[in-house]
């Protein structure tokens, strides 16, 4: 019997997981977490061998908590389930010990496998999540962003102009129009729509609020 605790931050996804996962016979719920901080103060109790970890949650999110649970003596495998793709998700997650990561839409096949897998130390990609990190493998390694070049794409990403992005961060509109094509330059794109695409798609900025 494989035993699981189930972290989320939203009651309803976590009462769907709990009762989808209760119907397959090698498969025991020990716990619910709704985040991180949670999953931690439960794990040395319950003794799970899989922890399915969502990502973004409040007080600590997947990735912090899924460092620390790796570094507890007979930590169980962290299985992370989230709805996020951004490279910088993946790589947070990869990096902190989570096992396998798997996007919310995936089959319940798919999760039921993987949590199985995941339990006998096995990773676990789904295929978009593995095909990302093999370019970012073959990828020539690109600048970073300044925090300015992020500031300035952030406020494009909402709709201001370049005067306006001027007038918010108080500085003029040549020096905005400098951050964006050094930003476009290391971004690898020509135009500011494609550099806030790109930008969103490595995690730097969030297009949801």
């Amino acid at each position: 019997m494989i035993r699981l605790l189930v972290v989320d931050d939203h009651p309803v996804v976590r009462a769907g997981l709990v009762a989808v996962l209760g119907e397959e016979p090698d498969l025991e719920v020990v716990g619910e977490a709704a985040h991180g901080a949670e999953a931690l103060a439960l794990v040395p109790r319950l003794r799970p061998d899989v922890v399915l970890m969502d990502l973004r949650m409040p007080v600590m999110d997947g990735a912090e908590a899924t460092a620390r649970l790796r570094s507890l003596p007979d930590a169980p495998h962290v299985l992370v389930l989230t709805t996020y793709d951004t490279d910088a998700d993946i790589v947070r997650a990869v990096e902190a010990g989570a096992r396998g990561y798997l996007l919310k839409d995936a089959p319940t096949a798919v999760l039921t496998d993987a949590i199985r897998r995941a339990a006998e130390g096995a990773t676990v990609l789904a295929p978009m999540v593995a095909a990302r990190l093999a370019d970012r493998l073959r990828a020539p390694a690109l600048p970073e962003l300044t925090a300015r070049e992020v500031e300035v794409l952030a406020l494009v990403a909402q709709g201001c102009s370049n005067a306006e992005v001027g007038r918010r961060l108080f500085i003029g509109e040549a020096t905005v129009k400098t951050h964006l094509l050094r930003a476009f330059a290391k971004l690898g794109v020509s135009d500011r729509t494609a550099a806030v695409a790109e930008a969103h798609r490595r995690g730097l900025i969030d297009l949801d609020g």
